[in-house]
Parts: C-alpha cells; structure tokens; sequence
C-alpha cells in the first residue's frame, strides 16, 4: 500500500478532519486525524494493519511474540497487527493515570513485543506504553503506528515503523495564527493535555 492508498483510506472513512482542534499533546492543529474512524471499518482496519505489518522487516517481524497497544486510541489496530503477524494483542491501560496490563493480560518474561500506537504526535504515548511493557517483562523489539504526526522527531528508543507520516503545522497556544486564534478549539482526542 503506498502513501496515497492510506490517504485515500482516510478520505473515504471521513477519518481527516478540518477545524481547530486542541490535539492530546497540547498543541494547536487546523487538521485531525480521527483514527478510530479509518478503523471503524474491519476490513479497511485488517487492510492497513496488513500493509503496516509489512512495513516492518522481516528480520524483526519474525521475532515478535506478542502486540501491545495503549488504550484507547490503539487498542483496534494493535489487535489487527496481531491478527496480522499471527500473535496475540493485548492492551495498557491508565486505570490511574500512569499506563499498565489489566484484565488477565500478561507478558512471560523477556516476550519480543511490537508496540502498536494510531498516531504518534509527540511519542509520550507511545513511551509510556513501552515503558509499562517492559516494567511487565516484555522486551520492546520496535514499535509501529498508523500515522506519524512527529515530522520524524519521536525517539521511541526502538525502531519504529509508521504507515504514513502526515505533518500538519501544530502550534503552541501563544503562537497561533490568527485564523485559528478567531475560533474555540475542539478537543478530538481522548486524553487530556498534558
């Protein structure tokens, strides 16, 4: 799948949104991308974990034992990962604001995990979850993710994979411009600013 493919799979789920969004990083967008709604659709779902799954080298692809995804944002396409490298998925969650395995989820030790995010904006997400994955014994081996928001600037600490990379302008509050100023902000995301 090239790039264009993936965009036009955003397109055509209505996943790339125009307005003034406040992002979970805490920055400013004239654009979001709603990746529970390119995902909301199983098939369009298994078709980019599949080209995802893809992107990573066999070398490391062949070593991965197990898919973790941060709730909530990638727990659809770290479960389409598995199912694409045939390995079991499992989830961390914030049940008390910093990221664990809950409901019976467990890693034996020295488990070769692929980490699995939607977006990657500023990679906070993303390290938390490896940093709960290997606090549960996991060894994080790489990590992948839909689309990279970082303009290449997330250092997960492990070889990272994205889909896409989509780098829209983000801005901190004192420096929006005035067309984004002139507008409330709508608050997509699901986690809070940091």
């Amino acid at each position: 799948m090239q790039e264009e493919d993936v965009l036009a799979e955003f397109r055509a789920s209505k996943a790339l949104l125009e307005g003034h969004f406040l992002l979970s990083s805490g920055r400013h967008s004239a654009h979001y991308l709603q990746c529970a709604r390119v995902l909301m659709d199983p098939a369009r779902a298994s078709r980019l974990a599949i080209a995802l799954a893809q992107r990573i080298p066999r070398e490391l692809r062949k070593d991965i034992a197990k898919v973790v995804s941060p709730a909530m944002g990638g727990v659809i396409i770290g479960h389409e990962m598995g199912r694409a490298l045939e390995v079991e998925a499992m989830f961390v969650e914030r049940p008390e604001g910093t990221f664990e395995l809950r409901r019976g989820f467990a890693l034996e030790p020295g488990d070769k995990v692929l980490m699995v995010e939607d977006v990657v904006t500023t990679g906070l997400s993303s390290k938390e979850a490896i940093k709960a994955i290997e606090a549960a014994g996991g060894e994080v081996i790489a990590a992948a993710a839909l689309v990279d928001r970082s303009a290449g600037t997330a250092d997960l600490g492990v070889p990272f994979f994205p889909l896409v990379a989509i780098n829209f302008p983000t801005y901190a509050e004192t420096e929006l411009p005035p067309e984004l100023a002139s507008t409330p902000a709508v608050k997509p995301g699901s986690r809070a600013a940091s």
